[in-house]
């Protein structure tokens, strides 16, 4: 049978999955690599295994956070021109693995906070007002750091 404590440990793996289920569904209709159900997973996963070993076992967090940089580094890949594609997906994946660290940990409010603030940041450049504090809006003002003093353009000579 069901008791207190274990009724208390699912609602903290239940909030990890509705806050990672948002992100992912977000990431789902930008046409991110993993969508709603990587994301809730991940979240569910993390937040399930520190519900049962915060206080016997805390180091089951760090192993987490080891687990979710294999996951992350499977979304890398090198694209066109020595390029990296899959950062921001990968660090979202790393951005749900925490929320469900902390949602897990009992903190909903929190977690339910980070995830605000992980869905403003992916979504920063369609907010209106907002998206002035998109970086790429100023790229074209800026010089780079390989540029040589005067350049205008932002990349080497090749």
């Amino acid at each position: 049978m069901w008791n207190h404590e274990e009724a208390v440990l699912l609602w903290h793996i239940v909030v990890a999955f509705m806050l990672s289920f948002a992100v992912g569904f977000e990431r789902e209709i930008r046409g991110a690599p993993a969508g709603d159900r990587t994301y809730s997973l991940v979240g569910t996963g993390a937040a399930a295994i520190t519900a049962v070993t915060i206080g016997p076992a805390p180091q089951a967090i760090a192993g987490i956070v080891t687990g979710i940089g294999f996951i992350g580094a499977g979304f890398v890949i090198q694209g066109d021109m020595g390029t990296l594609k899959g950062i921001t997906s990968a660090a979202t994946i790393f951005a749900v693995a925490a929320i469900g660290i902390v949602a897990g940990a009992g903190h909903a409010w929190l977690a339910a906070a980070m995830t605000a603030l992980v869905l403003i940041d992916l979504e920063l450049r369609q907010i209106p007002m907002v998206r002035r504090l998109d970086s790429r809006r100023y790229v074209d003002r800026v010089r780079g750091d390989d540029a040589m003093p005067g350049m205008k353009d932002r990349r080497p000579p090749s």
